[in-house]
This record gives C-alpha cells, sequence and structure tokens, in this order.
C-alpha cells in the first residue's frame, strides 16, 4: 500500500513524500491516519535532527516519519491482535512507550509510524505496551489531543503530599489548596487549567500567569469555574519582587501547595520555589531546550518545609486511555485549545515555524491538502465560519466533517 507522509532526515530538513509501506506481520497493524497536532517537541526535533536522543543513526539514510499526537482508523489486523483490535475502530495512541532498552518512540524514530502520514503500521511494541487505545470520541481532532492532555494527566498526578505526621506520600495536588500555573496561557497551560477544574482533585484557588493581557482575557472566558476561584495575574513588565507579591497577594499570603511551570526561565523558577508553602510541591512542566539548564532553590526549605520538586516528560498509557475517557464523555473540551487547521501539504513549514506564528494548537487533516487557515480570521459569513460561529468561535466535529467534505484530499 502507498503512503504519504513528512519524514525527518536531518536539521530544518523536512520532506513530504509518498512511499510504499511493506505488507503487515501478523503481529502489526494498518492503520489510517486521520488528524494530527503539533507541540513545540515536533519544532524542537526538526532543529535538532540526527542530535534528537529519539532518532535513528545515520538519519538522513534512515529517515523517520514526524507528528505524535494522532488519531485515525484501524485498516487491517494482524492475526496476533485479532481478538484485541478490529477493522474500523477508530484509535489513539500514547508515543510515549516507556521501554528501558530503547528511547524509540512513534512520530521521531520509525519509518512507518508517524502522525503526518496517510496511512501507517502500527508496530508490535505498541500494542504489547498498551499503548494503542480504542477511541469513542465525536471527532478524530479530539483523538489527536488526548496524548497533549495526556501529559497534563502525568504531570498532575506525579505531585505528592506528605500525610501528616508520616514520610508517607499522597500523590496528586492538594485537594483544597491554592495552585499556580506559571506561564499558563498556552496550549498546554489551557489544557493544565482545563483538567484543574474537572479532575476529581480539585485546588480552592487557582492562579495563572502570563505576559500578555488578551490570552489571560481569553483564558478567563474560556474556563469559567463555579467549584474553583480562579485569578489571572499578568505579570508583564513586572520585576521577579513585583510578581512575588502579586501572586502572594493573590491568595492572601498563603503560599502555594502546587506549581507548574510552563516555561523554561532560571528567575522564574527561583521565583516559584519562594511561593511554595510548607510541603509544596514545584513541578517543571516545560521541556527545557538546554542539557544544562538550571536554577536556584532554597534547600533549607526542602529539609525543614519540606518542599520538592517534581517533572515529567510525556505521559503514560494509562495517562492517555484517562485522557480519552474524559474527552468522549465531554468533560474536557480540548477544541479550545486549536488556532489553526491545515493540510498535510503545509505541516512542515508550519512545524519548522512554531515559534513565529503563535496561538495554540496547529491541526492538521493528514489525508487532506490545503493552506494553513487561523481560525479566529475565517469570515463569519462563510460556511465555515457559520459552523464556528455557532460553538462559540471554537473548532467541532461539525467543523471537522466540513474540511473532510470540502478541502482536495492527498493523492498517496
Amino acid at each position: 500500500m502507498k503512503s504519504t507522509g513528512i519524514r525527518i532526515y536531518g536539521k530544518d530538513d523536512l520532506r513530504l513524500e509518498n512511499f510504499e509501506l511493506p505488507e503487515i506481520k501478523d503481529d502489526e497493524i494498518l492503520a489510517t491516519v486521520v488528524a494530527d497536532t503539533m507541540c513545540m517537541s515536533s519544532w524542537k526535533l526538526a532543529k535538532e535532527g540526527e542530535d534528537h536522543k529519539k532518532t535513528p543513526a545515520n538519519l538522513a539514510q534512515n529517515p523517520a516519519l514526524v507528528g505524535h499526537e494522532f488519531s485515525g482508523k484501524i485498516l487491517k489486523v494482524g492475526s496476533k491482535w485479532a481478538n484485541k483490535f478490529f477493522e474500523n475502530e477508530n484509535y489513539v495512541i500514547q508515543p510515549n512507550l516507556a521501554r528501558d532498552d530503547t528511547p524509540f518512540v512513534p512520530g521521531y524514530s520509525y519509518p512507518y509510524i508517524g502522525g503526518n502520514a496517510t496511512c501507517i503500521i502500527i508496530p508490535n511494541e505498541v500494542m504489547e505496551l498498551g499503548c494503542l487505545i480504542p477511541f469513542k470520541g465525536q471527532a478524530y481532532y479530539e483523538g489527536a489531543l488526548c496524548e497533549p492532555l495526556s501529559c497534563v494527566i502525568a504531570a498532575f498526578s506525579s505531585q505528592f503530599h506528605l500525610i501528616p505526621h508520616t514520610y508517607n506520600h499522597t500523590m496528586g495536588i492538594k485537594n483544597g489548596g491554592n495552585t499556580l500555573i506559571l506561564g499558563g496561557t498556552g496550549p498546554m497551560g489551557l489544557l493544565a487549567i482545563d483538567y484543574a477544574i474537572h479532575t476529581d482533585k480539585k485546588p480552592k484557588t487557582l492562579v495563572v500567569t502570563d505576559l500578555v493581557a488578551d490570552k489571560l482575557a481569553r483564558a478567563k472566558e474560556l474556563y469559567p469555574s463555579s467549584e474553583v476561584e480562579m485569578k489571572f495575574v499578568n505579570v508583564d513588565g513586572l520585576s521577579i519582587d513585583e510578581q512575588k507579591q502579586a501572586l502572594l497577594t493573590a491568595v492572601d499570603n498563603e503560599g502555594y501547595d502546587d506549581i507548574f511551570s510552563m516555561v523554561s526561565v532560571s528567575p522564574i523558577l527561583t521565583l516559584a520555589g519562594q511561593l511554595l508553602r510548607a510541603d509544596g510541591c514545584l513541578n517543571q512542566f516545560a521541556g527545557p531546550m538546554k542539557k544544562d539548564f538550571s536554577a536556584n532553590l532554597n534547600f533549607y526549605d526542602v529539609h525543614y518545609n519540606f518542599t520538592h520538586v517534581a517533572g515529567t516528560s510525556g505521559g503514560n498509557a494509562t495517562n492517555e486511555a484517562q485522557a480519552a475517557q474524559l474527552i468522549a464523555e465531554r468533560k474536557v473540551n480540548v477544541a479550545k485549545v486549536i488556532t489553526h487547521v491545515l493540510g498535510l501539504d503545509a505541516t512542515s513549514e508550519t512545524i519548522l515555524h512554531q515559534p513565529e506564528i503563535g496561538g495554540g494548537k496547529k491541526l492538521t487533516y493528514v489525508g487532506h491538502k490545503f493552506d494553513r487557515i487561523a481560525i479566529d480570521q475565517i469570515a463569519t459569513n462563510s460556511p465555515l465560519g457559520q459552523i464556528l460561529t455557532a460553538h462559540n468561535g471554537l473548532w467541532s466535529p461539525e467543523a471537522e466533517q466540513w474540511i473532510l467534505a470540502n478541502t482536495d484530499a492527498i493523492d498517496s
């Protein structure tokens, strides 16, 4: 079977090309990809190329398919998995295989599996590790965003706090505590807000910071809550000391039980450590670009006040399944983080220019070709604009169906 996909050959070298898929083995599954979303990890991969820890040796001779946040439909199931997965079943994949023997994962390392390809072969290890998950949601974009949400679930699950009068811990954010999301109006920050106000353990107060007033206002509009006190703090132009005062004032000088840093900025991490109350937990969510990234931390507080640090890199299979269930049950609306839609032919350029493009999640409809569209720029009197208006300007299953029916298909 032929497929069309984007492969990485080296630094800034992404190529859209046609290629032949081999026949699947008895322990493999053939599938289509319908939707893929991208994050800054895709940009980092493109920039690092052969130096990325997840790419194969001799990348120029062993190109890998890119895209790790995707969903689609199963076409054919090898005999080993015929009693567990089925033709025409919709699926999502947790790309973080968490293997001990290799860092290789879908979307970074394999020649025949990645989110930016019209057809893929899912290898045995994905199923063996529980990372192929049936999806019951209403739209493929929802499935593609299971992976980002799984990262948020993993981060919240990794938080830990002491059980009083013991050195044992309870996992998760502190129920009824104060939670701070630093730099929280990007797509991952928005997903974190959504999860925080809909998960079982909820903070009493959730504070979100950013440097852009419009982004904070949009976040406030998108995520109201009757159960959690929401505060949005603009730190633009404030010194570190002024930020500290503003953030302490937001919680009546109580400090924070849980802090998630969506940025990798040393002074901000140092500030975060100062904002922790006793037994507070700081989570470095953003992946630093530099391997020597560091920040100052008060170890007096670590010893006497039991403050601590956590961090996660991606989710796992359990987190992916949790995300798929939350989305399918309509408890979390991941459409709120989508700001652009595009066809596969516009994907390479979009990956390479994500920082300049800005906005939230970029959604690729993999089997189609059309230029990148900012959804807030779509004319309200157009057919797609009317659909968006009916959904408060958000992407929706109806918008997805319009795109699939009204844009040109990729020729494999």
